[in-house]
Formats: structure tokens, sequence, C-alpha cells
């Protein structure tokens, strides 16, 4: 058994790398370490998840493995991710855990621990996790299989969240034409409850999930679909979240899709009038525009780049006292009122900034100017996607082509931290020549360590 745990939790394909013994083996070694900040008691432990099919599978693993040495369970539901870190801290939960592979094919799963504040466990408690399971390997527990589904419960998390969402909203949205596409994933029920309730038009798609269409040509990856939804409707925005709604893509009423980075960028300047902008700083990720940095400058709006991850811009955030930060894939921290990414949360502070701003979608992200950036996954084996600048004839592919964009763009070549892909970025003024120059790189790292 290799490293389990990756930037975002245990994640593989579900009844393969991920089986359910594997999850008891996880629920069983995180409530015993868990269990040691909890004075001797057993650890109450609430559990979410996402539409997948093998959601259940992996829940009751989960549930087996935390009985048998003591803990409680609370069965959440069906919540996006957020939801159950939200959920864990205001009902003093000593953790949460999600089940779901956030944006990936309903074939892949994850398990991911928050601690009792809705934090993603330190490094260091996820390396205990993973000695105790690497240490007892995939025992088997004596409590029966089968979760035992409390109705009430799962109604109750699902209302308090939704209520909670509903009660940040400070400007009204009554009227305002929406198409909100769900992913077909755990924003299903909760999105509906929160826009109906503040008053919006909306029209949903990707909301009928069948434990196999999550992700499936909707929600923040796929956004074609309401990109026509929009255009067709005559609608005033459409969002979109992803499988597990920690992300949010956006799409103007021109059917134009607007991504994290503008999002971040209205954000951040709507904070930034208020005085609400706290060091008046944004955090976003090397990956983020060009762009995003130099209409930061112009609005007198500090900024600030991590690692590839949301954990990597929370930890970026808490060590330098920013209060937002996200990625341009869609992931945005409200640092203070979340411990991470929300899209329904973050849906709510950029339609507040658009109506404060008093003009349509397009003009409240109009003052950026998005560079051209081109993005090849290059599929590789698993085992070596971190090495692909050990390969003499890759590393001198990539010097080529910096010294070629120099001064004009730049390039971003990075492995991906939960799929067998090396991801290839380039950004500049000549998006022909961005996508010939990316996929024969990507090409070449394919056929050198695929």
């Amino acid at each position: 058994m290799g490293r389990l745990f990756g930037t975002d939790g245990v994640r593989g394909i579900a009844g393969e790398e991920l089986t359910a013994e594997l999850a008891c083996a996880l629920g069983r070694a995180g409530a015993q370490v868990l269990a040691k900040d909890t004075a001797g008691r057993g650890p109450l432990i609430l559990i979410g998840k996402d539409t997948r099919e093998s959601g259940d599978m992996l829940e009751d693993g989960l549930r087996r493995g935390i009985l048998s040495v003591g803990g409680t369970v609370v069965h959440a539901g069906v919540l996006p991710t957020p939801a159950v870190a939200w959920l864990t801290r205001t009902r003093q939960a000593d953790a949460g855990i999600v089940i779901s592979a956030s944006h990936n094919p309903y074939a892949y799963n994850g398990i991911k621990f928050f601690n009792r504040a809705g934090f993603k466990l330190a490094d260091a408690v996820e390396d205990a996790i993973e000695e105790l399971v690497l240490q007892d390997g995939e025992a088997p527990v004596s409590v029966p299989a089968g979760v035992a589904v409390d109705v009430a419960q799962q109604e109750a998390s699902l209302r308090d969240y939704a209520n909670y969402l509903t009660s940040t909203m400070r400007e009204s949205i009554s009227g305002m034409k929406m198409v909100v596409d769900c992913a077909n994933g755990a924003a299903s029920q909760v999105a509906p409850r929160v826009f109906e309730a503040l008053g919006a038009q909306c029209t949903y798609i990707g909301n009928r999930p069948d434990g196999r269409n999550i992700n499936a040509g909707c929600g923040s990856t796929a956004p074609a679909a309401l990109q026509r939804a929009v255009t067709e409707a005559g609608a005033d925005i459409g969002l979109a979240f992803d499988g597990d709604a920690d992300r949010l893509i956006a799409v103007d009423e021109k059917g134009q899709v607007v991504d994290g980075d503008r999002i971040m960028y209205a954000c951040a300047k709507d904070l930034a009038a208020r005085g609400e902008l706290k060091e008046n700083l944004l955090t976003a990720t090397v990956m983020s525009n060009l762009g995003l940095s130099l209409a930061l400058a112009e609005a007198g709006i500090r900024y600030q780049t991590a690692d590839v991850g949301d954990r990597y811009v929370l930890e970026l955030m808490q060590a330098t006292g920013g209060v937002l930060g996200g990625e341009q894939s869609g992931h945005i921290i409200f640092l203070g009122q979340n411990t991470t990414g929300d899209g329904i949360y973050a849906a709510l502070r950029f339609l507040e900034a658009v109506v404060r701003g008093g003009g349509t979608v397009s003009d409240a992200v109009s003052g950026i100017r998005i560079y051209p950036q081109v993005l090849v996954n290059a599929r590789v084996k698993n085992e070596n996607k971190n090495t692909y600048m050990q390969d003499a004839e890759i590393a001198a592919a990539c010097e080529e082509i910096e010294k070629r964009f120099a001064g004009e763009g730049r390039v971003l070549i990075r492995p991906s931290g939960t799929e067998p892909l090396v991801r290839v970025m380039l950004e500049g003024a000549d998006q022909a020549q961005l996508k010939a120059a990316a996929d024969g790189l990507a090409q070449l790292i394919e056929r050198k360590l695929g």
C-alpha cells in the first residue's frame, strides 16, 4: 500500500483503489487518532457525501471503523463539502468526513477529514492516521454492515445549512433571472432552497443525480450547457457548481464564462470598497491569469500567489492575514466566515458585488483583461508524474519554450494532485502559438512518461 493522503484526502477508483475495507481502516484509524483530544470519550464524527453511487459503500465502511473503536457517527446525508465543514464546527463534532471526489467522474471517490474547527487536517494528523492504517492493514471488524438512515437528521442538516447561507445575503436578488447548474451533485437539493428563498427566478440544470451522472457534461468543469441555457433563457446570470459544490464558475448575461479569477476580482473590489478586505490583499495561485494581478494593481489591491490547491491558498491566507483567496478553477475562500471553499456562499458574495455595482455581470468583471491561457493535460503513469523535469529531453523542451515566450507570457508545468496527469499551462498574447507549443510539450511528456 502506497501513500494514502494526497493534497485533498484519500482518492481513487471506488471499489478498486478505494474499497470499503480501506474506508473501514481509515474510519478506525481516524477515530483513534482523533480520540486523543476527546478526554477519553469516543469521538463524535459527522459524515456527509455527494451523489456518487459508491458513497453508501464507503460510508458504511467508515461507520464500521469508527464504531469499532468506540466512536459515534452522525450521518448527515448528501451535502456539499463546505456544509460538512460548517456543520462539524457549529454542532461541535470532533471531526467531519466528506465522501466525494469533487469534480472527477463518478467512478472515482474520495475520503476527506475535517477537524473540529472545520479545517482540513494538518499533515501531521494525516500522517498519524496513515501510519495506523499501514500498521493495522484492512483488518475486519465485528460491527455489522448497513447504515441506518436517519431521515430527520439528514433533513435537519440540509435545512440548517441552507438557512445559514440564506442568512448571509445582504442585498436583494428578488426577481433576478438565473440558471443554476448543480453538476448532478451535492448542490442539487441545497441550491434551490437558497436561491428560491431569496426570491430569484431560477431554472435548474444538472439537478437530477442518478449516482453516475455527477459532473457528466455539466457543472463548473463543463459550462457549455450552462452557457447555452443562459442565452436561450435571456438570463441575467448562470451559476455552475462542481460535484461537491465547493467550486463556483459563473456565466454572464452574454453567455460568456466568468472564471474564479474574475469572480475573485469583483469580490475583492467590492470588499475593498466597503473596508472589509483585510490587509487589502487577495491570495490566488500560480495558475491565476496574469490579467488578475494587473487589474488588482490598477485597483490598488495587493496580490500574492500560493501553490495550486485550496489548502495552500488557505495556509498562505492564514500566514498573511488575508480574508479572500482562491483558484481560477472556482475554489474561493472567504476566511472568517468559512474554513474551505464554498461554491454557493461565493455565488452569494458575487451576486452582492454585481447588485452593488448597479450593472450587469459583465460590467462587474469588465476591469480585468484576461490573457490567453492554454492548459493541456498529459496523461502519464501515476508513478512518473513528479519526475518530468528529470528527463533531459522534456527539460530542454521546457527551457526552449520559456525562452521563446520570455517577456510576453509564461510557462507553468505541474503534476495533478489527484490524477495521473501532468498539466501544461502556457499564457501569452497569441492563442494559436500557445496551443501549438502546449500540445507539443504535452505529447512529448506523454511519450516519455506515459
